[in-house]
């Protein structure tokens, strides 16, 4: 609360704290600059704009907007009618006032009641709309909300290949951007290249406004990929870059360029942007028993139709793919055993499966515990866990403690070296932050643990581990199309059913 009451104020004194000249040569005093709401009452009698325009300076994201039309209303009242003129005073609005204030030329007022405008030329009219639609498109995008596709099937079936989705940025309260240098509507790389579309030379430190909820459990959330910090701009975030360090070793990955291309890294809001179901929030402690998932010792119940892995018998005839795609079951193969197939499948898929006269039996794949999968997070012998039995593992919350040893190290390293930014070190069996003895740690951040609905073709938490709090991008909310890739548009692409409904 103290913080808010510092914050806001702040916020409120910085939009025209710049305009100090400005007001004076207006006939106002340049301390009227200095007075948190009350500046930005006098700037509107300024421009001469409608009091009204006030109460959406009090609406936060359209806000932007309508401070974004002050400036320019501003720099007319100097006589800056040039497009270049008004991008300055709108994009650098903090150095170009005070430039036009010590400038030799002096700069008169120009009364908006009275003063006349240059005509606009066609091509200037449609430029400032173009302009006015891609500014109101980014703020929407930015701070509400923004659509999303689904390329991959690990969130099958509460989410199909070829969903488009909106995304709610409000629900969790949106992120101010870390790179402000940035190509609108292009998310990191520039489209057949491998050139980033920001540039990282001005970079924000995480800051999130308020939302409407907090991320629930069982919600589907945006996230940025956590480990998508760095990559390598050939494989991208199909493989880890440090996936490819453990397989290759560092060296060859940053100089092998024909394999490898460039390594890159990415600012935390331009990292990839994954989908999945939140599972485990901060504080609880999740562990994963012959695939069922526990939370704190109870069952955890999913709201998606979760399927699994399963190995289909059948007297070696193949499954008619008519039936195979009444009951929604999208991904399989056969193996190298005959009349052997592998099925991804929900519980009433299965159940249809083991009604059909050609089915012999079909039997889940499961791995037994104690089998230790050396791709599960957190890459350690010392944890003999794989994807269907898990933990326990604890999930951080912002200002827990943990005991720190050698043991468990391996569960929380990335989050005290990255994640928090701390100098970690290991002498002679003992663990070093920031240069001393640490026997345990607390914690900066909340994190979360996210898994597909696909849990068998899904890489998620398991495989990367914890998502911190400023890598949440927005809730799933809402489907407005869906098209099958698998189908032509006269057999069907539409998926009627799947449209204008919401994401469960």
């Amino acid at each position: 609360m103290i913080e808010f009451l510092i914050i806001v104020p702040v916020l409120f004194t910085f939009p025209t704290v710049f305009l100090w000249a400005q007001f004076e040569k207006a006939g106002r005093k340049g301390w009227e600059t200095l007075v948190p709401f009350y500046n930005l009452y006098i700037f509107l009698k300024i421009i001469k704009k409608p009091l009204w325009w006030y109460l959406f300076l009090l609406f936060p994201f359209i806000n932007v907007f309508m401070y974004m039309l002050m400036l320019v209303e501003m720099a007319k009242c100097f006589g800056k009618f040039g497009l270049g003129q008004q991008f300055l005073a709108v994009v650098f609005p903090v150095f170009y006032f005070p430039y036009l204030a010590v400038r030799k030329k002096e700069e008169p007022f120009l009364d908006p009641a009275t003063r006349k405008e240059p005509k606009k030329s066609t091509a200037r009219e449609w430029t400032d709309a173009i302009i006015f639609a891609v500014v109101a498109a980014v703020i929407i995008r930015t701070f509400l909300v923004e659509a999303y596709t689904i390329p991959t099937s690990s969130m099958e079936k509460s989410l199909l290949v070829g969903d488009y989705l909106f995304v709610s940025k409000i629900a969790y309260g949106p992120k101010v951007p870390n790179t402000l240098l940035s190509l609108p509507f292009i998310h990191n790389t520039i489209p057949l290249t491998h050139m980033n579309s920001y540039l990282p030379w001005i970079e924000f430190p995480y800051w999130r406004l308020p939302g409407l909820e907090k991320v629930h459990r069982n919600d589907a959330v945006v996230f940025n990929y956590p480990l998508g910090d760095t990559v390598s701009t050939r494989f991208q975030s199909n493989i880890s870059y440090y996936t490819l360090v453990k397989e290759y070793g560092r060296k060859r990955v940053w100089t092998d360029k024909k394999d490898f291309g460039d390594i890159v890294y990415r600012p935390v809001d331009k990292e990839e942007n994954f989908i999945k179901r939140c599972i485990g929030l901060p504080g609880d402690t999740l562990q994963i028993i012959n695939r069922k998932v526990y939370i704190d010792g109870k069952e955890n119940h999913d709201p998606g139709k979760v399927e699994f892995e399963y190995k289909v018998i059948t007297d070696g005839h193949s499954i008619n793919p008519m039936i195979l795609d009444r009951l929604n079951i999208t991904e399989g193969w056969r193996t190298d055993v005959p009349g052997e197939f592998i099925y991804m499948l929900t519980a009433q898929a299965r159940d249809a499966l083991k009604k059909l006269p050609i089915v012999k039996s079909i039997q889940i794949s499961n791995i037994p515990k104690g089998v230790r999968d050396p791709q599960i997070f957190p890459y350690s012998a010392n944890f003999k866990w794989n994807r269907d039995n898990y933990g326990p593992i604890y999930i951080p919350a912002k200002g827990a403690t943990v005991a720190l040893n050698m043991k468990d190290l391996p569960l929380y390293r990335r989050i005290i070296r990255v994640y928090e930014k701390n100098k970690l070190q290991v002498k002679n069996g003992k663990i070093y932050i920031n240069g001393k003895v640490a026997n345990h740690y607390t914690f900066k951040k909340n994190y979360y643990w996210m898994m597909g609905d696909n849990r068998d073709n899904s890489a998620d938490s398991r495989y990367w581990g914890f998502v911190p709090e400023n890598h949440i991008e927005g809730k799933a909310v809402f489907i407005w199309m869906s098209l099958d890739p698998r189908k032509s548009w006269l057999d069907g692409k539409i998926r009627w059913n799947r449209i204008f409904t919401f994401v469960h």
